[in-house]
């Protein structure tokens, strides 16, 4: 029967024995899917995770090794911090800080942000944002479309009183039913990556992976997801810090845990660090190491990514990849290295396509010889 439905659908043109296998092999697959992921009872809540791996093709033949990219971009709010934002709110809903008709309030520069916005709007809560003023008005302008109420305020220190995670803890508890998620800190955020990223790596390739590498903000995506691996591999599976320039944690890490103190900055946005955050500290003895990365490469992935493997990624995701093809190299040929696409280029287009920008950064001799022609805004 099923054999027979494949026909009907099929064309003249398809119709050789070849062809009608593939197909039949495509929809079966299809179907697997379809039912592991079932419907979404809950609602929006229920369809964040299970995203894909995704080979990079042209970098995994070039290495010689397998180089799967975690697409997180394929999140209901298109990042991997729709993960972090459902497993704040429901900790403090089971701690009962937070009630129906209650106010969830964050700092955050980005795709927190934006995560919560699609939690609380499905879950019927309000939501507010402080976040640095340097951010783009397109930014702003995105979390408020989506419910929140944004507050921009000067870029300052974390040791600075005004810092906006400062702001945003004040503001939370100066109302009642209202909670702070405080997302750097609050190790919910690891413990989602424990729960769900962790274990989807882990089933998604069998098991059959060597290492695994990502930038960090929070700490809550390497921390958590290093963990998992860690303990399911019986510790065979190697975890690396991703660092940007302006990060401080890949010299805590060479150094071994000597914290210098910040400067400089990158293009990355949402990582790097400059301490040690409560989600990363129990687990950051667990890493195997870390890589630097230069905003030059960085780039150069940006272009290279959307040309070769035809994905449209953002800048952490790219020095994610770089960091991968770097693991990969130090392994050696014939090891599997998993890396998280975090989010999509789309957010941030104005810049990283555009030439001013890249001349003011310095970085328009770094995108790949005949690549330019991406550089489509002035």
């Amino acid at each position: 029967m099923f054999r027979t439905s494949v026909r009907r659908f099929t064309t003249t043109a398809w119709r050789s024995a070849e062809a009608i296998a593939q197909m039949e092999t495509r929809i079966k697959r299809n179907i697997e899917i379809s039912k592991a992921q079932r419907i979404a009872q809950r609602g929006l809540v229920d369809a964040i995770g299970n995203t894909p791996l995704i080979r990079m093709n042209h970098i995994s033949d070039q290495t010689g090794c397998e180089i799967l990219g975690k697409a997180e971009y394929q999140n209901p709010g298109g990042s991997v911090k729709d993960r972090a934002a459902l497993f704040v709110v429901e900790h403090a809903e089971k701690q009962g800080l937070l009630r129906a008709g209650g106010t969830v309030v964050e700092g955050t520069a980005g795709n927190t942000g934006i995560g919560l916005a699609h939690v609380c709007r499905s879950k019927g809560y309000k939501l507010v944002i402080y976040m640095p003023n340097t951010q783009s008005q397109g930014k702003i302008d995105h979390l408020r479309l989506l419910g929140a109420e944004v507050y921009p305020v000067p870029a300052v220190a974390f040791e600075n009183p005004e810092n906006y995670n400062h702001q945003a803890k004040r503001h939370a508890e100066s109302m009642n039913n209202a909670v702070w998620t405080n997302q750097f800190d609050n190790t919910a955020n690891r413990q989602a990556h424990i729960e769900t990223t962790g274990p989807e790596i882990w089933y998604q390739t069998e098991g059959k992976l060597d290492a695994f590498t990502c930038a960090t903000g929070t700490g809550g995506t390497l921390a958590g997801v290093t963990r998992y691996l860690k303990e399911k591999s019986d510790g065979r599976v190697k975890s690396f810090l991703a660092d940007p320039p302006g990060s401080v944690l890949h010299s805590y890490i060479q150094s071994g845990g000597k914290l210098t103190e910040r400067a400089g900055g990158s293009i990355t946005e949402g990582i790097g660090q400059g301490r040690v955050t409560d989600n990363l500290k129990p687990d950051i003895d667990l890493l195997d190491g870390s890589v630097h990365i230069p905003d030059e490469e960085t780039i150069a992935m940006v272009y290279s990514c959307l040309d070769q493997e035809g994905v449209y990624l953002g800048a952490s995701s790219c020095l994610n990849v770089v960091a991968a093809v770097k693991v990969a190299q130090k392994l050696g040929p014939g090891h599997t290295v998993v890396t998280m696409l975090c989010d999509g280029a789309s957010r941030y287009a104005e810049r990283l396509f555009s030439r001013k920008w890249l001349e003011q950064k310095n970085l328009l001799t770094s995108i790949p010889k005949g690549l330019e022609k991406y550089i489509v805004l002035p």
